[in-house]
């Protein structure tokens, strides 16, 4: 009988082929993003070269020779003395990814796969900010043991609950980065669903000083298990969700009997598509489900950005980049 175990050698050689596919497609990735996103945050981010900076720290009393702009006058009315406000420097931007790859994840009928979509949106934040030395980090949760991260990427003790939850620290430098997406496009993902709430926790602790928290996920999960956490992390980060949706999960196409696969639990449905009050139903409840997901979403205060697997998610990044930067500039030019 013959064996169908492939030998080691060709294990090693299947692995370096997908490792060199999966370099190949970031590599155009890349491209791509830089072409469309290029130049559309110059000049955007305020206090990254040493300076004043704008967050308020200590106060302390006055000196001669001290920027009167900077008068603490409450304290000052207090004491009777006269106190300025120290402000720390802004020296850098420190951005972080928390990437749901979930199982419901490995799914699309669109142009692309949801996964596809979440490596794409990591890729396009990571080119939109690693720049002028600003570092980014990324935490990845998996449904199942998610495998160990490429060499030079260092994993912490997954926390307790479903999946496996790996850090992958925040590092400068546009290299960097490119490992960091390679180590999120390496991710295996595997049956079940990581705890999104654990997942976005991971960003609040340790405490870290005011930056950039970007969560990507479907949001699948019960929204009153991840938005206590968001709502945790709005107070001291600016927090943009990145939903990721395929039009089958909005609306169901009258095909007759459709077997459909729960790609958590592996379970098995025919659904009777034919059934004009069966599709009006589906729509409905996903309809609710999404007005939920939003309703949550800006209660905690999130920028919400969502993309589609059959649509140019790049043009929907670009438009929502661009009417960004129109409202923080309220139309004006720098």
């Amino acid at each position: 009988m013959t064996s169908t175990t492939p030998l080691p050698g060709n294990r090693d050689r299947s692995a370096d082929a997908a490792t060199n596919r999966s370099d190949a497609v970031l590599s155009r990735l890349q491209l791509l993003v830089t072409r469309k996103l290029d130049g559309l945050l110059q000049g955007d981010y305020a206090g990254l070269l040493p300076g004043p900076g704008s967050e308020a720290g200590e106060s302390r009393e006055y000196r001669p020779g001290d920027d009167v702009r900077r008068m603490d006058w409450p304290v000052t009315a207090r004491t009777t003395t006269p106190h300025v406000r120290r402000t720390v420097a802004d020296r850098e931007l420190e951005t972080w990814l928390a990437v749901d790859l979930s199982a419901s994840l490995d799914f699309g009928t669109g142009r692309w796969l949801k996964r596809d979509v979440v490596i794409a949106a990591a890729a396009a934040i990571s080119h939109l900010t690693v720049r002028g030395g600003n570092r980014i980090g990324a935490v990845v949760g998996s449904g199942g043991d998610a495998p160990a991260p490429r060499r030079g990427w260092r994993a912490a003790p997954p926390p307790a609950g479903p999946g496996r939850l790996v850090r992958l620290p925040a590092r400068a430098g546009r290299k960097e980065a490119q490992g960091l997406l390679r180590a999120i496009a390496a991710t295996e993902i595997r049956p079940g669903r990581s705890d999104l709430g654990a997942l976005v926790d991971m960003l609040n602790r340790p405490p870290r000083r005011r930056g950039v928290a970007v969560v990507i996920s479907d949001f699948l999960a019960p929204p009153a298990q991840w938005s206590r956490p968001l709502r945790k992390l709005r107070v001291r980060h600016d927090v943009l969700a990145v939903e990721v949706v395929d039009p089958r999960e909005l609306e169901l196409p009258d095909v007759g009997v459709l077997p459909v696969v729960d790609p958590e639990t592996g379970e098995l449905h025919e659904v009777q598509t034919a059934d004009p009050g069966l599709r009006h139903r589906y729509a409905a409840a996903a309809a609710a489900q999404r007005a939920e997901i939003s309703a949550a979403l800006r209660a905690g205060g999130a920028a919400h950005l969502r993309l589609r697997t059959d649509r140019d998610w790049l043009l929907d990044m670009v438009r929502f980049v661009a009417a960004q930067r129109h409202a923080r500039t309220r139309g004006t030019t720098r």
